[in-house]
């Protein structure tokens, strides 16, 4: 049993040797809460839930401990707390308000998605006295200066920063995107700690009452939950520059081991373009839950393409992982008690998790020859069950709904009526029934003379009224 999984500091495949089989660490940096999490904010969740449970499998489930925090202190929490502040509410509560629902709503989409609940799930606020003590050791240590009220992390003092983007100070201080700043010795300095206004989210701190930076949040955190020195720590590959490389400069020069694998998953685009609001292509995990697409669909999506690559978001591969599950549901249907995973998935994930290596495995036992179906589906049912799919708990949405007397006649009908407009070379206004009629959920399929048709879970009967 050997876990080889892709390291970004040495840029090569490295095997997982657990500092403590009996306990396997892993950290990965989870959301900042002010809004519904998009789709690519889901991919390091199914990323990292994938790889907690071929741990799980290995090493057994108490053996694993998993850190994800949310970042419940954050500008960006506080603008918006300021924007949506209700009558008689103060900035310090609208910010609550906001982080507590978004918390919610996270939780509610990622338990769509099929993924567990880490062992842990800290929250910034709740760590404040560490990052202050973590500040404290590093200005002790030369590594971090107060300057008007802030503490900043000196770049300069760690003579391997850079280590984990692999590139000199001096480059990325050229090229850098980061925070410009009278106070700061140098442009490449972090922000430790800064002040808060009256108003603000704030802390009693030894350089006045104020908040802690992005970076020192995870460095307190991680070391508290999992240790001075841990197996894995996980993330987006946004996340590499300049996030972790100061987590990771921080925590070394506070006398952190830290971790030992670093791991991150590629960038998600939409229908091979950036995904963003102006482009009209971004979605969150509940706008497609809403358009009916389930959560193990959305899975599936992701895990079919490997996760240090970028991942295109298509309805091509939505409907793909939908015909995939489908299929597999109908087949292990009557599979009350799976076989383990076959060799062939677990040597596919234990090689850096290649899941689509794995589901050419899944595919040829839903496939079995004649005489094998039986323990096929046990093993089909197994693996997918490693993989977070094919679980109990997200099943329901693969039954379809039934036409009742009227909606079949109304379907019919329409039909009628677009084989009645091709007869007449009406193609436009054949075209037109049809679209209307998959805009209902309706999947219409041709056939030597004429079409059959079936309803779609996103079926609904009141879309058909108009046409």
């Amino acid at each position: 049993m050997t876990i080889r999984l892709y390291n970004t500091k040495t840029r090569r495949k490295d095997e997982l040797d657990p500092i403590n089989p009996d306990n396997v660490r892993m950290y990965v940096c989870g959301p900042t809460v002010y809004s519904r999490a998009h789709i690519g904010n889901a991919r390091p969740v199914v990323v990292f839930d994938l790889l907690y449970r071929l741990l799980r499998h290995d090493y057994g489930e108490q053996a694993v401990t998993y850190v994800r925090n949310f970042t419940d202190v954050d500008d960006k929490i506080n603008a918006k707390a300021l924007e949506t502040k209700q009558s008689g509410e103060t900035l310090v509560d609208a910010a609550k308000r906001i982080t507590d629902e978004t918390i919610g709503w996270y939780h509610e989409d990622m338990d769509a998605l099929g993924a567990l609940r880490p062992t842990h799930e800290p929250r910034a606020t709740e760590y404040i006295a560490q990052m202050i003590a973590m500040g404290e050791d590093l200005i002790s240590r030369g590594n971090a200066y107060v300057a008007e009220g802030h503490v900043l992390f000196e770049a300069r003092t760690d003579p391997d920063y850079g280590s984990l983007s692999r590139r000199p100070l001096d480059e990325m201080r050229a090229g850098a995107r980061v925070e410009v700043a009278p106070y700061k010795r140098d442009p490449m300095d972090s922000v430790i700690w800064k002040p808060s206004t009256d108003d603000q989210p704030g802390w009693d701190s030894p350089w006045g009452r104020g908040r802690p930076g992005w970076h020192i949040e995870c460095s307190a955190m991680a070391g508290d939950l999992l240790g001075p020195h841990f197996d894995i720590h996980g993330g987006g590959i946004d996340l590499q520059f300049p996030h972790h490389e100061n987590e990771l400069a921080q925590s070394r020069c506070a006398g952190h081991q830290f971790a030992d694998i670093w791991m991150h998953n590629g960038y998600l685009q939409v229908e091979g373009e950036k995904m963003s609001k102006s482009a009209g292509n971004f979605f969150t995990v509940e706008d497609l839950r809403k358009q009916g697409v389930p959560g193990e669909v959305m899975r599936l999506a992701m895990l079919m393409t490997h996760y240090r690559s970028p991942i295109d978001w298509t309805e091509k591969a939505l409907d793909e992982a939908e015909k995939s599950l489908r299929k597999w549901r109908g087949l292990v249907n009557d599979v009350e008690k799976p076989l383990p995973p076959h060799a062939g998935v677990l040597s596919c994930l234990r090689d850096d998790l290649n899941v689509p290596q794995a589901l050419t495995w899944l595919h040829m036992m839903s496939n079995p020859p004649s005489g094998n179906e039986r323990d096929s589906y046990r093993l089909l049912k197994g693996g997918a069950m490693l993989l977070g799919l094919l679980d109990d708990d997200l099943a329901g949405w693969e039954v379809l709904p039934e036409a009742d007397g009227d909606t079949s006649a109304r379907i019919d009908g329409l039909l009628a009526d677009r084989a009645a407009a091709k007869s007449e070379k009406d193609f436009a206004k054949a075209d037109g029934i049809r679209a209307a009629l998959v805009a209902a959920g309706v999947e219409v399929k041709d056939i030597p003379g004429g079409a059959e048709w079936s309803l779609t879970p996103s079926f609904d009967a009141a879309k058909l009224s108009g046409v």
